[in-house]
């Protein structure tokens, strides 16, 4: 159950996904492009460490090439650095991306967990800084969290981040959504990396670029050393040529990001309005997607209407009648709130 995330489009061939969060407005074109034109390569084993997508990469962000990672995709990353540390205890939060605790079990590792509860709106509180003992080897936080899209403030997070420090714990900080929040810098651990050893940043292209078929992914980080470790447990060819070309391609795509972002911000607040007129309870998430209750056949009865949302009862913490629907084009989600609307009213 664990395996089953959203996208699964070949099942379901013919509906409208909202079960997979991607740049509304699709694939780029330069992308496209850039994959078209690789196809003369293919021939040609990729680039191993590649070295130019990694300066491209560094540049994005401003950082040294050097703290640079990349993997197929960000879920590749979770399984290496796992492999890397081999921790004996991890600390994740309940519900959050299946993969953390799903690598961690793989490899015998403990993985406790900190229940966010629907009375505290699935936000963590006070007590989880008393979770982070020295005991724990590894923790991971995904901000906004999927499946619900609450942001964990700064605050909060730097706190987090002394007490890893203190007790030589790696914070992992899945940043993969960050790039559908109004205020991304705020909440982003990047500027901690130079002073912080065991600080991990998780990245990828696959929701900002709309290139979930590519799997590209990559990781920030300041130890050299754990980087090293990683990249000996990769095998030598995880990123296709295809891959590493469209990466250099994607990262040259400023103003698709930036209007990618401007429609997840006016769609998401209109969502809000019309789910909240349909009486459907729905979490104030902040990424470029709506978590949500309701009936427990909603995802069949919205799957007979064309409509693929997804159904997050097999995320640790949650049950049946708990949902997570994409922010796509105007024109898709008006599909969706018809259907919901004929189901509702």
């Amino acid at each position: 159950m664990k395996h089953i995330h959203g996208g699964d489009v070949y099942h379901h061939q013919g509906c409208v996904d909202f079960s997979a969060n991607c740049n509304p407005l699709g694939t780029p074109d330069k992308v496209r492009q850039a994959v078209a034109d690789s196809l003369d390569e293919l021939v040609n084993y990729p680039q191993v460490g590649y070295e130019s997508l990694k300066k491209a990469i560094a540049q994005y962000e401003q950082v040294n090439k050097e703290q640079v990672i990349c993997g197929n995709g960000a879920a590749e990353l979770i399984y290496t650095l796992i492999l890397a540390l081999r921790p004996r205890q991890a600390l994740v939060l309940a519900p959050t991306f299946a993969e953390y605790e799903q690598a961690l079990e793989n490899l015998g590792c403990r993985v406790d967990y900190y229940g966010l509860k629907r009375e505290c709106s699935f936000q963590p509180q006070s007590d989880f800084f008393d979770r982070l003992t020295p005991q724990v080897d590894v923790v991971f936080l995904c901000n906004p969290n999927n499946p619900t899209g609450l942001l964990l403030e700064r605050e909060f997070l730097e706190r987090v981040l002394d007490i890893c420090d203190r007790h030589q714990t790696m914070l992992v900080v899945d940043e993969c959504f960050l790039d559908f929040v109004k205020e991304p810098k705020r909440y982003s651990l990047k500027e901690e990396l130079s002073e912080h050893s065991h600080l991990f940043l998780l990245k990828a292209f696959t929701k900002r670029y709309a290139m979930a078929g590519v799997r590209l992914g990559y990781g920030l980080c300041q130890n050299l050393e754990l980087l090293e470790r990683m990249g000996r447990m990769t095998q030598p060819w995880n990123l296709s040529v295809i891959a590493q070309k469209a990466g250099i391609a994607a990262l040259q795509e400023e103003d698709y990001v930036r209007r990618g972002r401007q429609i997840v911000f006016q769609e998401i607040e209109r969502m809000k309005q019309e789910f909240q007129k349909l009486g459907i309870k729905t979490y104030d998430s902040q990424a470029n997607y709506l978590f949500f209750e309701g009936p427990k056949d909603l995802w069949e009865k919205c799957l007979d209407k064309g409509i693929l949302i997804r159904d997050c009862s097999n995320y640790t913490g949650l049950s049946k009648g708990y949902y997570r629907v994409a922010v796509k084009m105007p024109q898709e989600n008006d599909r969706l709130l018809k259907a919901l609307g004929e189901l509702y009213l």
